[in-house]
């Protein structure tokens, strides 16, 4: 392809259901509606495993989690396999960063010529805890992930968004003066709608507490959750955490507005590129690392496979792309061959990767097959997810799998794993499961790599303590690396 500038902006834990143009009736974020009315929009992309910093491994690297072994949110990428960055260094095309990566640390060659104000694993090690699995403990700390307080104001969070959305105003307006004729690709990474749950007051008032939507599948309205998600909420109920039922719903209201915040954030990009005459000549990707629960099923957060967790975002525009809906399923494992077409550059790599560019792919392939996969904290064993056609399958080692048919059944209410007229569709995808890994061998490797790991830091009890509990610390002192 011809070769222009490009912009990726990534969000961190944005449900793509919770966007206006996905459709959300409730949900304001009329800047991502408007990004999305000239891309290709994606409405089955997923995650490569719904959890932080394994995902965005397997971004910077276009390759599967089980492959590239950063496993959990204590084994952050570090460089140790080239990245779309790096293939880009390599062709001599510029390549920054502003804002969250969560990679292991901003020395490390992984693939940017400058890190502006970057956030990474705290101390460099993250949440060694988490990688403590088999069996999994007891938690050395509450229950309390989302917060000590849920509602309207500033965090340490808003306030690092507000500058990152700054620092890539003012950098595109140099952009556009300094290097208008030179190709380069600038990465801008988004914390929102992440928890901790505060949002700025304007966002949350958008939200009375009065029409926010039930939360579904209730356990405590009778919902019998899957046992897999049922040993996961054992090592870390979440929702048991609330103080009543108000602050869940004022949880569930401060989600919605930290995606507006969010969606502001993002327009203030939109509006720097067409401001500084960089809209004819700059491609735009917008995606997010994973989901979020928002209380289904009484979970919260991420580390499911359910369409909350696992179903992002992803939208393409710019020159040479013809705005779409491209129902074919892919994954942010798609980006790497798609950042490189962009940018006109080809990796000898590519070939081995399962990825394929966004620019190409088909509007409709009932073929084509997404995966996810999870082996972070408070996973008893090994969940991988396969998405074909309108068929979602989940696997857990050592537990029943779960079937549903997103076309009749988009909020995954009915499992059809036990239904007898659903078992050739069941082999089927057990199958396209096998094609791309032993999930069992998986789980093995995995669960040794992070027995590994714990020794590395003195044996469960000592490692149970290294780590920050819950979100990672925003850099309090944003510098350019």
């Amino acid at each position: 392809m011809r070769p222009q500038h490009l912009i990726v902006i990534m969000s961190d834990e944005h449900d793509a259901r919770h966007i206006g143009a996905y459709g959300s009736k409730i949900v304001q974020t009329p800047n991502l509606d408007r990004l999305a009315a000239r891309s290709r929009r994606f409405v089955s992309a997923y995650t490569p495993s719904p959890i932080c910093v394994p995902a965005r491994a397997a971004f910077a690297t276009g390759d599967y989690v089980h492959r590239i072994g950063y496993w959990d949110n204590a084994i952050a990428y570090d460089g140790r396999i080239p990245s779309w960055g790096n293939a880009l260094q390599q062709a001599g095309r510029r390549v920054e960063s502003i804002g969250k990566l969560h990679y292991r640390n901003a020395e490390l060659p992984t693939g940017f010529d400058r890190q502006h104000s970057p956030m990474h694993v705290s101390g460099g090690h993250g949440m060694v805890w988490g990688s403590v699995r088999d069996p999994l403990p007891k938690l050395p700390f509450g229950n309390r992930m989302l917060g000590d307080v849920i509602g309207p104001g500033e965090s340490s969070y808003t306030r690092y968004d507000r500058d990152i959305a700054g620092r890539a105003v003012a950098w595109l307006k140099d952009a556009a003066q300094t290097r208008a004729g030179e190709p380069w690709t600038l990465y801008v990474g988004f914390v929102a709608p992440h928890f901790p749950l505060i949002a700025p007051q304007e966002f949350y008032d958008l939200y009375p507490l009065d029409k926010i939507p039930p939360i579904k599948l209730r356990p405590d309205q009778g919902y019998r959750r899957h046992p897999w998600s049922e040993a996961y909420d054992a090592h870390w109920p979440h929702d048991d955490a609330f103080v009543n039922e108000e602050e869940r719903v004022r949880a569930v209201a401060t989600y919605f507005a930290l995606c507006s915040f969010l969606d502001s954030n993002i327009g203030q990009v939109l509006d720097a590129v067409e401001q500084s005459g960089l809209g004819a000549s700059t491609r735009i990707v917008y995606a997010s690392d994973h989901g979020d629960n928002l209380g289904a099923r009484g979970l919260w957060g991420k580390s499911t496979l359910y369409q909350e967790s696992t179903h992002v975002p992803l939208m393409l525009s710019g020159p040479d792309v013809t705005p779409d809906v491209v129902q074919t399923p892919v994954t942010l494992l798609d980006l790497f061959p798609t950042i490189l077409d962009a940018s006109g550059v080809i990796d000898p790599h590519a070939v081995d990767k399962p990825g394929r560019s966004l620019f190409s792919l088909p509007a409709a392939d009932p073929s084509r097959v997404a995966f996810s996969e999870y082996h972070a904290v408070g996973a008893a064993s090994g969940a991988f997810m396969i998405r074909k056609g309108d068929w979602k399958y989940h696997y857990y080692v050592g537990f029943s799998p779960e079937l549903f048919n997103l076309a009749r059944d988009p909020e995954e209410f009915v499992d059809l794993a036990g239904d007898p007229s659903c078992g050739d569709v069941l082999a089927d995808m057990h199958r396209e499961l096998l094609a791309i890994c032993d999930p069992v061998v998986v789980d093995r490797q995995a669960k040794a790599a992070q027995a590994a790991l714990i020794e590395q830091f003195g044996g469960r009890e000592k490692a149970m303590n290294f780590g920050a509990a819950g979100a990672t610390p925003a850099p309090k002192q944003p510098q350019p690396v």
